[in-house]
């Protein structure tokens, strides 16, 4: 776990429903989350995957590629109040409407039991 520890250096360390309840506290600034993946789309590299920890669920929108489904991941970005990926990819209308979490890098630590 010192792989985990040294990611989070950069950023604040938050749960799901921390960010959640106060999506502006983290607007500006990166935050950090490690959580497993429950949903995963992706074309042409850019994609949406939708993450759970003990406190809630919340869609991680990625320019970077998506994980796959059942993985453990550490997320790094900022929170948006919705977002577009435009037509090129369809996603759960949620995606657009919600909060998401803007990546600006992902680890992928354990592969979780399904």
């Amino acid at each position: 776990m010192l792989f985990a520890a040294t990611l989070f250096l950069a950023c604040e360390k938050a749960t799901i429903q921390q960010i959640l309840s106060d999506p502006q506290r983290y607007a500006d600034q990166e935050v950090g989350v490690e959580a497993n993946v429950i949903q995963s789309y992706s074309v042409l590299g850019r994609g949406a995957y939708q993450i759970q920890d003990d406190t809630g669920k919340i869609w991680v929108v990625s320019d970077k590629g998506t994980p796959r489904k059942g993985a453990r991941v550490i997320v790094k970005g900022k929170v948006r109040e919705g977002f577009d990926l435009g037509s090129i990819v369809k996603l759960p209308d949620v995606v657009g409407s919600g909060v998401v979490l803007v990546e600006s890098s992902h680890e992928v630590t354990t592969e979780t039991s399904k």
